[in-house]
């Protein structure tokens, strides 16, 4: 699978775990050089609080499009260490 913004591949895995729809990609396939810090949050009532990055790609921002669970309730654990994309970020094979 491969997660694409703005013309440019931010991720690519043949490792992603799908919970609700969302590809979740290993942490280690996103392209560090693409992100960006971000203070948001939201919490998910199963699977405990979300934590975001930002996407640089190109000169734009896509503000908190990455989102991934630092430490995920115990029945969410297979989204720990991976994260996933929304925000016109799209995911294909």
């Amino acid at each position: 699978m491969k997660a694409t913004w703005n013309g440019t591949v931010v991720a690519e895995s043949d490792d992603t775990v799908v919970v609700e729809g969302n590809h979740y990609f290993p942490a280690s396939s996103l392209k560090r050089e693409f992100t960006t810090f971000s203070n948001h949050h939201t919490t998910c009532p199963w699977k405990g609080e979300a934590s975001y990055y930002s996407l640089l790609v190109n000169g734009e921002m896509n503000a908190d499009a990455v989102w991934y669970y630092p430490t995920p309730k115990p029945e969410a654990e297979m989204v720990r260490d991976r994260v996933a994309f929304w925000k016109g970020v799209k995911v294909a094979p």
